[in-house]
């Protein structure tokens, strides 16, 4: 049975841990996972690089939020979002509305050596990795701030992150009893 009240949504920079530390947490919790970018994939037939290449940045950005629109209309479950999606008004309007956001942190150190293991990210392809990943915090940090709380990302083992974000919620009533 779960604990959860509300959906908790991770938010944050490409490579910050949102799947990971989301799959852990969920089990922790005993509720459902749910990874935005996989929807996305499964409803559109594609990967995300496909949709980038075929449609723009946009119209995934439109599918993204139909897709999170949807996922929040659940019952109470861990949601990984993109990167990208809590930057968008009206995703981030609707993920206030019905759930806990959570801004996993991290430093342009972690990221970089997080995303650089797989080339499946549209955004780095057209460029220097570091100067595009500096240039997206400069711009979505103070966005991502408005998240109802924070939780640093750090390399190694994501169980500290879950810790600390189960000890956030329960501080703040979010989690009914074990």
């Amino acid at each position: 049975m779960s604990r959860l009240k509300r959906t908790v949504a991770l938010v944050g920079m490409m490579g910050a841990g949102k799947s990971s530390v989301g799959r852990r947490l969920a089990a922790k919790l005993g509720c459902a996972f749910r990874d935005a970018d996989a929807e996305i994939e499964a409803a559109a037939g594609c990967n995300i690089s496909d949709i980038f290449e075929r449609f723009g940045e946009d119209a995934f950005r439109e599918g993204e939020r139909k897709v999170i629109g949807r996922l929040l209309g659940e019952s109470p479950h861990v949601l990984a979002t993109g990167g990208g999606a809590f930057v968008n008004e009206a995703t981030r309007a609707r993920i206030r509305e019905d759930a806990i956001s959570v801004w996993l942190r991290a430093p342009v150190e972690l990221l970089l050596a997080r995303v650089g293991r797989r080339d499946t990210r549209p955004l780095l392809r057209n460029g220097n990795p570091r100067e595009i990943l500096e240039k997206l915090l400069i711009e979505r940090e103070p966005i991502y701030a408005e998240a109802d709380f924070s939780v640093d990302s750090e390399d190694g083992p994501h169980n500290a992150a879950v810790e600390r974000i189960i000890a956030a919620l329960d501080s703040r009533g979010l989690l009914g009893p074990t």
